[in-house]
């Protein structure tokens, strides 16, 4: 049945004068649309339309120039968000639900109930017509225009005669073919060659091209600067379009708010062709997740097929961060041009505790669910039971399947409109050119690291953690064949708890690291590192084997190599070092986020503040959405004046953050820099380490570990004090 709810009734007119007036009626109704339902929907719309009407008629607006539009909000069962289709027949509003959906999210779920989330009728009182009080009384005139004035001017690289022309002496059709000018009291038009004038019966002036544009070779053939910054920048602006629909669309707090997510495209081969800004530790490493589908599934791959995997064995980082990839197929669905891909860091995939961070897993299974290169779409049909089936085995299921769910579709959309963009690249510019500038960007991208080289000077680094691993490199440059070897031996062996980082982890930092010595605005890909290369050695913790835990390689040792290797080439002194991961939840919340600290200082700047820095980029959630999503409040937040190291330039300053908990739950800290300060350079101070306690109802504080957890009762209060940044030279 459909449930026409009476408070929900709105109206609204708007658009009063010349333009149309508008009157919209709507009513919020649930049902599943049936076709038994039919009736009850026309017969809302029909009421909806009635009221309408009769308000329209008491503003004297006449019956022959009223229009009525009648609009349903659909979504799917379980779904947040609707489609608006116009009131039709059964058949047709399917049709056009499934045909708007699978434009904006890239597949359709026929097997899913529909909803119908509110019905909307528009009466549109229409306008006198605007053209007509616009149009000129002037007749139009068959003589060609007359010009002022003859000049010569120089175009299309030769000295012309051009006339120049009134625009108040031209009348309606005559034409003006460029090269000519076009004066009036507020403007001068000029019109260039292959192009022509026209001045229209409403007095606009129509530039309309008459010849069809020259060109001496075909764009992309060599390359062009010019075309190798504008391309640069589209590849930039299709990863960033599909961040922005990411973010609108996502369910959970940790994509939708603190941003927790990165979008990107590669080419043909699976190699990094550009990103937006996100999350570096991302960004580096899901070039390798491309290869695994494509080793895996390349063969069989169709068009509209999707795949999502996390397993940091196959091909991604750690359990939480899932990874969705679109192969993009040209206009004949028969040949694979590009991928696109989006990860996202979910708020809790299972694991040991809510949010899917446990300090003290020791097994990947322990830290969730593995979702192993799996086809999730199919041709366009979101395989969704399957997906929950996944997500709810093992041993360690996952919380929150709907929210899984939910931010899974919204990472489906984004990869849906990089398709799109990246087809408007070919539609606009040919794939030929398309596939040679992006061959050209990383070529670009390789020669300025290669640049960087050049000034570079070998160094060698060692970087304790609070439990006595070590990150160990050494960077040997080779002036004459401008490359490098950046080389890991002497690195502590695999780590017995979470602390390893699968190679791809330590791939994304090495690749961080010189993409920021780069001065130039070039995307971050693969080009950076092919004057690179990396040594790993076998069983070490950055190179570790199935089935030792992962968690906090992605988040903390990627954090430890990369201020190892800004040590390495002392460039700038440690930052924070860690993303300082904070987990709570019971079976209904999970919540998860990364907490700001000092960066480190340089030879010619002072540490930032409060910042999240190198292989982080999220933001912390805003504390009214925080409070309104989970039974927390934030009790304070705040940085530590002068904690950062002392030096010529100072290291930024920690932070300290209070949370109060309303409900119990289990809450988890996997942080580092609790017992080695963040390193100083050039004879500076180093930074201050972190800390975190509970200070429980009672008053008592209880102290906790830089890897612990603990249960939080009602009122209950866990504070986090961040490290700060070292400092950089003597004072």
């Amino acid at each position: 049945k459909i449930l026409l709810h009476p408070y929900a009734g709105v109206l609204s007119a708007f658009g009063m004068g010349l333009a149309d007036l508008r009157i919209m009626k709507e009513r919020s109704i649930e049902a599943l649309l049936q076709k038994e339902a039919m009736p009850n929907l026309s017969k809302g719309l029909t009421a909806l339309a009635a009221d309408g009407l009769k308000e329209m008629r008491a503003q004297d607006v006449p019956q022959n120039r009223i229009r009525v539009e009648k609009k349903l909000h659909i979504k799917y069962e379980g779904s947040d968000t609707t489609i608006l289709v116009d009131s039709a027949p059964f058949k047709d509003i399917i049709s056009a639900f499934e045909k708007g959906h699978l434009q904006r999210f890239g597949f359709v779920s026929p097997e899913k109930k529909l909803v119908v989330e509110a019905i909307a009728v528009e009466i549109v009182g229409l306008a006198d017509d605007l053209p007509s009080l616009l149009t000129s009384t002037e007749k139009a005139s068959n003589l060609p225009p007359v010009p002022i004035i003859e000049k010569t001017l120089f175009v299309q690289n030769k000295h012309q005669s051009c006339g120049f022309f009134d625009r108040d002496d031209l009348h309606p059709a005559q034409k003006v073919t460029g090269p000519a000018v076009i004066v009036e009291k507020t403007g001068t038009t000029v019109v260039e060659a292959g192009w022509q004038a026209e001045l229209s019966t409403r007095k606009d002036l129509v530039l309309t091209r008459v010849e069809a544009l020259k060109r001496t070779k075909a764009i992309g053939t060599t390359v062009d600067p010019i075309m190798l910054e504008v391309f640069n920048n589209l590849f930039m602006n299709a990863a960033e379009q599909m961040g922005t629909v990411l973010e609108k669309t996502a369910y959970s707090v940790n994509i939708k708010e603190r941003l927790d997510f990165s979008c990107a495209i590669f080419d043909l081969n699976g190699e990094l062709i550009a990103n937006a800004p996100h999350m570096p530790v991302h960004l580096g490493s899901m070039s390798q997740s491309i290869k695994s589908v494509i080793h895996k599934h390349g063969k069989t791959m169709k068009a509209r097929d999707v795949f999502v995997l996390n397993a940091p064995y196959n091909g991604g980082t750690h359990l939480p961060d899932v990874t969705v990839i679109t192969p993009v197929f040209d206009g004949k669905h028969e040949d694979i041009l590009f991928y696109v891909a989006s990860r996202g860091h979910h708020a809790d995939i299972g694991g040991l505790t809510p949010g899917s961070m446990p300090p003290d897993s020791r097994l990947v299974e322990e830290e969730g669910v593995l979702l192993d290169n799996i086809l999730m779409v199919d041709g366009g049909e979101f395989l969704e039971e399957q997906m929950v089936r996944l997500l709810e085995s093992g041993p360690y299921p996952s919380r929150n399947t709907y929210q899984n769910i939910a931010d899974l579709k919204a990472q489906i959309a984004a990869c849906e409109k990089g398709i799109h963009e990246l087809r408007k690249m070919v539609d606009h510019y040919g794939l030929h050119v398309v596939h040679a500038y992006m061959q050209h960007v990383q070529d670009n991208a390789e020669e300025s690291v290669r640049r960087v080289l050049d000034v570079l000077k070998d160094g060698t680094f060692t970087y304790p953690m609070d439990d006595g691993y070590e990150i160990k490199v050494k960077i040997s440059i080779d002036k004459e064949n401008r490359t490098a070897i950046i080389d890991f031996t002497g690195t502590s062996g695999q780590h017995p708890t979470n602390y390893n980082a699968p190679k791809a982890v330590t791939t994304a930092a090495v690749l961080y690291v010189f993409r920021c010595l780069v001065d130039s605005d070039i995307p971050l890909n693969a080009g950076c590192l092919k004057p690179l290369q990396i040594i790993i050695p076998k069983g070490s913790m950055l190179a570790p084997e199935y089935p030792a835990a992962v968690v906090a390689g992605n988040v903390e040792t990627s954090q430890c190599i990369t201020d190892c290797l800004f040590g390495a080439l002392n460039v700038m002194a440690a930052a924070q070092g860690t993303m300082n991961n904070f987990t709570f939840g019971n079976d209904q919340y999970q919540y998860y986020e990364t907490i700001c600290g000092g960066s480190g200082a340089g030879p010619h700047f002072d540490g930032t503040s409060a910042v999240h820095t190198h292989m982080t980029n999220a933001r912390l959630t805003d504390p009214e959405v925080l409070e309104w999503r989970f039974p927390v409040t934030l009790e304070s937040f705040e940085i530590r004046k002068g904690s950062g190291g002392n030096g010529k330039h100072n290291g930024g300053d920690g932070t300290l953050r209070k949370i109060r908990f309303h409900e119990e739950m289990t809450a988890a800290i996997l942080a580092s820099h609790r017992i080695v300060p963040p390193f100083g350079l050039a004879g500076a101070a180093s930074g201050q380490v972190g800390n975190q306690w509970i200070i429980r109802r009672s008053g008592e504080k209880e102290s906790l570990e830089g890897r612990d957890k603990t249960i939080m009762l009602p009122d209950d209060i866990f504070v986090i004090q961040t490290p700060s940044g070292g400092g950089y030279g003597k004072i």
